[in-house]
């Protein structure tokens, strides 16, 4: 039936198919991200792709957020839990229909897989009411002296708080607070910015960083001057001997001033690591990371890094 509309879902770190669609041809890609671990490929088949062409009318990209909050809208609807590649139709077609604004129309959704385990239910737990937009993750800045958290409180006023995390730091003269607040609306989301700024408590919108959901959202500690750090996210094999062969790699040669790790349930972990490596040394580093083969992203050009760890 020419008036049904075929519509493909991949992941946004795993979009090989809506590449190559783009480009007419197969596209290989550099790096593939492993959440949705089900339809994760470098490249696709040649006979998939043929039928593709000929059949599907587009391709809705979709991030791990928005899969999260798919498995728990299943969740709560039927009581059945869907691994991420089984949820990431369910969360293409929520997209679609919220972009084109379509209602009252038959919508069919394959949910392929249920191969869920407890690590990367944790992380779903964690980021799905991110992804349903009932919660955003805040970092408001006030000046470190006495009556700046009671004030800070006040500000927050009755919205619900899900996360907190504060460190005296008695360096600086400015204090840092890293929270998640329950929202329901983008309107009570601009009220409690609004009310932060008003009393000249700087605030800021992290929801939408990866960097601080995974990782900076769990460290504890403060800010601090690191000389020289080169800040990397790596993806170590889940395998024994992993981090000694990291280690061997890159230690004692260069001094590792930051590890946060958390296991999520995929074929390979995504591990944070700061690196004190001087500039004069960056290419031995990078010969050094090659070597070691591990994929690997610098993130020193994210500004919450700076917000936030130093």
């Amino acid at each position: 039936k020419p008036e049904v509309k075929i519509v493909g879902v991949e992941p946004f770190d795993a979009n090989a198919m809506a590449l190559s669609l783009h480009h007419g041809q197969r596209i290989m890609l550099d790096k593939v991200g492993g959440f949705a671990d089900g339809v994760a490929v470098k490249v696709v088949g040649e006979e998939t792709f043929r039928l593709c062409k000929e059949l599907i009318d587009g391709v809705v990209l979709v991030n791990r957020d928005a899969i999260c909050a798919s498995i728990k809208n299943m969740f709560e609807e039927k009581r059945s839990i869907l691994e991420p590649a089984g949820a990431l139709a369910l969360a293409g077609a929520e997209a679609y229909c919220k972009y084109y604004g379509i209602k009252g129309e038959n919508i069919v959704v394959i949910t392929s897989g249920a191969n869920m385990n407890f690590d990367r239910l944790r992380l779903v737990t964690e980021l799905a009411d991110v992804g349903r937009q009932r919660e955003a993750v805040l970092a408001t800045f006030m000046p470190e002296e006495p009556g700046s958290f009671k004030k800070f409180a006040e500000m927050v006023g009755p919205m619900n708080i899900t996360e907190f995390k504060y460190r005296y730091n008695s360096t600086k003269e400015e204090a840092l607070v890293l929270y998640s607040v329950g929202v329901h609306t983008v309107t009570e989301l601009e009220a409690i910015k609004g009310r932060m700024e008003s009393a000249n408590l700087r605030t800021i919108n992290l929801t939408n960083d990866d960097l601080v959901k995974d990782h900076l959202r769990h460290l504890m500690g403060g800010r601090s001057d690191v000389q020289n750090e080169l800040l990397c996210r790596f993806v170590f094999p889940e395998r024994p001997g992993a981090l000694m062969k990291f280690l061997d790699a890159f230690s004692p040669r260069w001094n590792i001033s930051l590890f946060h790790y958390r296991g999520q349930g995929e074929t390979g972990a995504n591990v944070l690591v700061g690196i004190q490596v001087p500039l004069s040394e960056m290419d031995e580093f990078q010969e050094q990371a090659e070597k070691l083969g591990y994929l690997y992203a610098v993130e020193n050009i994210n500004q919450v890094y700076d917000l936030l760890m130093h």
